[in-house]
């Protein structure tokens, strides 16, 4: 007989029981890292408040702790699970599988909690971005908070590259909305100016356009050979990235002859133009670039969680 694993009885738990939203997720985490100081088996009641209305220690703030602890810092959910009727009866339900695990001899907290941490990383990795349109702020902010997060996603699940994707595909968006009789070709990040005789990311008239988080030794050689062949390299990065890019073309002495580009002034410039530098148009014309980025992303990309909700 197949002896039964661990993952098998979490991953059996999670599809039984719904442990796929933040609130169910933040009373699975609180309960394991409590119970993991009390001593087996279980009583259900003990990991209830004195009055018995609500499962002890859940909040925001043990919630994020845990999390913390494994590196991630995005809120998971602001009530904790607190809030919800149905903690109680999930919290039974949790005991009744570490009780379960225990008997087994299958009791490793420190596995069950990297396996709950892991199913957050998913749940985060599987929303889309929000980009808050706040009068209060500028358009270059609420751009480089856009790409904040995506570095963000991006560190939480290490070996992706969300922060490339994002950018290349909102430079893409915007080119598409600013010159709307031009031909703009679009690739998924992972082609998208690779090896093989691409000569940049976008190419528009004579500008061949180079979409980066990392400018590269490798990125001005490129650059060098786009001169040679009577094109206008272009290189649009972070603020940091221009930093970099910077101090590259100095050193290989290019730097008057390429241009460095800030994501976040490069887009926001155009949606102030777009809007007619009007307050009332700006929401429309923001909708129109994450609308625009929407479909390039199911266009190009086989992974959803890339697109932009606007809020």
């Amino acid at each position: 007989m197949k002896k039964t694993t661990l993952n098998e009885c979490l991953e059996k738990f999670q599809a039984d029981h719904g442990i796929n939203s933040k609130g169910p997720l933040c009373v699975v985490l609180v309960l394991t890292r409590t119970a993991s100081k009390k001593k087996p088996p279980y009583n259900p009641d003990d990991f209830l408040t004195a009055k018995g209305g609500q499962v002890a220690g859940l909040g925001r703030a043990a919630v994020q702790t845990i999390l913390q602890d494994h590196g991630i810092t995005r809120i998971l959910a602001e009530e904790g699970g607190r809030t919800s009727r149905g903690s109680i009866d999930r919290m039974k339900e949790y005991i009744e599988l570490l009780n379960f695990l225990h008997g087994k001899g299958l009791l490793d907290f420190a596995a069950i909690e990297r396996w709950w941490v892991d199913r957050v990383k998913g749940y985060f990795a599987s929303m889309p971005f929000r980009l808050k349109v706040d009068p209060s702020k500028s358009l270059r902010n609420m751009i480089a908070e856009l790409m904040e997060a995506a570095f963000t996603r991006q560190r939480e699940c290490p070996g992706t590259m969300v922060a490339g994707a994002v950018m290349q595909h909102l430079v893409g968006a915007k080119l598409e909305l600013a010159l709307p009789e031009a031909e703009i070709v679009h690739k998924g990040f992972s082609v998208a100016d690779a090896p093989g005789g691409r000569k940049g990311d976008f190419l528009v008239g004579d500008a061949a356009i180079h979409v980066t988080t990392a400018p590269t030794e490798a990125l001005i050689r490129k650059c060098r050979d786009n001169l040679n062949e009577n094109f206008r390299p272009v290189i649009i990065t972070t603020g940091s990235g221009a930093g970099g890019a910077s101090a590259l073309t100095k050193d290989a002495d290019m730097d008057d002859r390429i241009d460095i580009l800030e994501v976040e002034q490069f887009v926001a410039t155009n949606v102030y133009e777009w809007s007619r530098f009007e307050q009332s148009r700006r929401p429309v014309t923001i909708r129109d670039l994450v609308n625009a980025y929407n479909r390039i992303v199911d266009e190009t990309e086989t992974d959803p969680s890339l697109k932009i909700s606007v809020g």
